[in-house]
């Protein structure tokens, strides 16, 4: 079955973080109410994906300033999911 990832794009890292991951098969679409939620989700893990990457920047300029438990990637969207759990 075909599935939508976001990834965080993180030059020199250890490598990327999959922010987002669902399933999706073509029927779905059909549906305009699917749809609308579907482009919502993948809005929130464009948005997650981004403060990901500019941490990781900020982090390189200021080392000393970390990451707070709240910042970690993984942390819940506004949905209340995780990535592990969109699947």
């Amino acid at each position: 079955m075909p599935q939508i990832l976001v990834v965080t794009d993180i030059p020199d890292a250890s490598g990327s973080t999959v922010v987002y991951r669902e399933r999706i098969a073509s029927a779905d679409l059909e549906s305009d109410h699917y749809s609308g939620q579907l482009v919502e989700r993948v809005g929130w893990a464009v948005r997650d994906a981004d403060e990901i990457e500019n941490r990781v920047e900020r982090n390189r300029a200021h080392p000393r300033l970390g990451a707070t438990h709240d910042e970690t990637p993984g942390s819940t969207s506004p949905a209340g999911l995780t990535p592990a759990t969109l699947t």
